[in-house]
């Protein structure tokens, strides 16, 4: 497996050994359950450790140790978001909530699921790059609006929230705000004292992290319900035992993203897609600028995208055909029909999505790779001989 190339970061990431090397004395020596300075010795060494895991956390976010809270990952994090405000505010203000059609699936299904306890979710629709209008947001904002949950980034075609408008413009309207940034933090920056969003969500497993561990931003002051019982951990928001090792992980993953690598990673990005746009009849999907630096996302007319997947695999490639939960799935990504494209569109649609352990003779390759199956794969299908 050492030649394979690997393109589907933004499904999971491989982990840092320096981030290994960081979580290794927690899983050895300091193992205990986080305790208390009136704890034995082991147990307060691992609260210590916890805690400053959390003040890294906090600081690449502009946020104070308190108002992080340590999750199993992303699903959990938008899960206690969505839930936790409703929860606390469903009785008292209202039981509406806005969010887009194109958002990742822990905030989707957790709207849907409100829906069926008798909320009202607007959904929002975006534009054909993936943005939405603000416009259209503030008009959907009534009196009975508790909660905005509109994504940083989004996971398939890596287009770009303004979610520094979206949070003035919830704030300016007395309602909660919560942004999904799993897919983007912290390579694309965000500042919770500049950006006035009350919730973020957040995951190791997408920056050379370990699987297993996230975290919720919670902006001090912020209504919310605890909704999963048990003990007293995580500031009485979230039971369960502490992930020590994840979260010494996740900090020093959060550690080591640079400004240099990610402008090294969007490089590689924006050479493929200049190579993968030479082939005929293909199209970029998301917004041409506003995107996620390592995300190339493009549609091949006249091919499947599990077609080109699978005929990637077998030359030693991985990429995705969307968001990782489609490769499960034969329905059309929701997010290029929230687009406006087709079923053709959504069917022929690949990700690449570029990494740390990416180098740039793997952008060639992959380009080079992915022109030939196109070409092969047009060549068998009957309206895709015309397209070559």
């Amino acid at each position: 497996m050492s030649d394979f190339v690997y393109l589907d970061n933004a499904a999971s990431t491989r982990l840092d050994e320096r981030v290994l090397e960081a979580m290794r004395p927690y899983f050895f020596e300091t193992y205990a359950v986080a305790t208390s300075q009136f704890g034995y010795s082991p147990g307060v060494e691992a609260k210590d450790a916890l805690e400053s895991a959390r003040s890294d956390l906090a600081s690449a976010l502009g946020a104070r140790a308190e108002e992080v809270v340590f999750t199993s990952g992303g699903t959990e994090s938008s899960n206690m978001a969505l839930k936790g405000v409703a929860m606390a505010l469903g009785e008292k203000k209202g039981k509406h909530i806005i969010t887009t059609r194109i958002e990742d699936f822990p905030v989707l299904n957790s709207a849907r699921a409100l829906e069926r306890m008798g909320f009202r979710v607007t959904y929002l629709n975006v534009d054909e790059t993936g943005r939405i209008d603000l416009q259209a947001l503030e008009q959907a904002i009534s009196a009975d609006t508790i909660l905005i949950s509109v994504q940083s980034a989004n996971q398939e075609i890596g287009t770009l929230q303004d979610i520094a408008a979206v949070a003035r413009l919830g704030h300016e309207r007395g309602v909660l705000v919560h942004t999904d940034a799993a897919h983007s933090f912290p390579r694309v920056p965000l500042n919770v004292a500049e950006t006035p969003v009350d919730l973020v969500t957040m995951t190791a497993h997408l920056v050379h992290g370990p699987k297993g561990v996230g975290a919720l931003y919670i902006r001090e002051g912020t209504p919310l319900a605890k909704w999963m019982d048990g003990g007293f951990q995580e500031f009485n928001l979230r039971a369960g035992e502490e992930n020590i090792p994840g979260a010494i992980g996740f900090a020093r993953a959060i550690q080591l993203v640079t400004v240099e690598e990610t402008q090294r990673i969007q490089a590689m990005r924006d050479r493929l897609i200049t190579r993968a746009l030479q082939i005929p009849h293909s199209r970029l999907n998301g917004h041409p600028v506003f995107r996620l630096p390592h995300n190339a996302n493009i549609s091949f007319r006249f091919v499947e995208g599990e077609s080109i997947l699978l005929h990637l695999d077998m030359r030693g490639f991985a990429i995705s055909t969307g968001s990782a939960c489609f490769s499960r799935s034969l329905e059309a990504s929701h997010v290029i029909l929230g687009i406006g494209g087709d079923h053709e569109r959504a069917h022929g649609s690949v990700r690449f999505t570029f990494g740390r352990f990416n180098q740039e003779r793997d952008v060639d390759a992959i380009a080079d790779a992915v022109a030939e199956v196109i070409a092969s794969l047009r060549e068998i299908s009957p309206l895709g001989k015309e397209a070559n």
